[in-house]
């Protein structure tokens, strides 16, 4: 199952407030086991705020979520108990056994998924990336490795755009035009 990603606004305080539909990726039921079932991108670090409505789409798909895990790192608050649709979650945290960057969900009857968690500011084509590699279910990198491979390729694109732009800036694409090239009079 893969859910939509939504585009934010323009800022993280319009989008928190926006949409409780969460922006979140899931790998296909039934898939070969991966590091990763899928990515959340929630919009703050506000894990009060931005659990209910992660759990209210994960409880019908993976029965009722009863316990998260979190690395400290990410969250400057973790509250020990989230309130959400008719019952209770616990939440805990492990800061050197738990990627920073991931978010682990367990089902009392069920299982237990691990998400990554897209940090809140991600563009969002970095953040549709990341959510469509976390979902992939031949993926073999951790929530980290995504996230610093993501960067990778944002530092390679952004290089190739500095470079097309020096490029531009001394004639480029207008040199490469026949039609832009300065048409020199023939004396008769």
């Amino acid at each position: 199952m893969t859910a939509t990603i939504s585009r934010p606004p323009t800022t993280e305080a319009d989008d928190r407030f926006s949409s409780s539909s969460p922006r979140l990726s899931l790998a296909p039921a039934g898939s070969a086991p991966a590091l990763l079932d899928g990515a959340w991108w929630p919009r703050s670090r506000d894990l009060a705020a931005e659990l209910p409505a992660l759990t209210a789409v994960l409880d019908p798909l993976w029965g009722r979520i009863t316990r998260v895990t979190v690395n400290p790192t990410q969250w400057p608050v973790i509250p020990r108990k989230v309130p959400v649709a008719g019952h209770v979650v616990n939440v805990g945290w492990f800061l050197a056994e738990q990627d920073p960057h991931e978010l682990l969900l367990l089902s009392y009857h069920v299982g237990r998924w691990n998400l990554l968690v897209v940090p809140p500011r991600t563009t969002p084509d970095s953040a549709a990336w990341l959510m469509a590699a976390a979902s992939d279910p031949r993926g073999m990198l951790t929530a980290s490795r995504l996230l610093e491979k993501a960067a990778r390729l944002r530092t390679l694109r952004d290089a190739d755009r500095a470079v097309e732009a020096v490029w531009d800036s001394e004639g480029g694409h207008e040199a490469g035009d026949p039609a832009a090239r300065r048409r020199i009079p023939m004396g008769r």
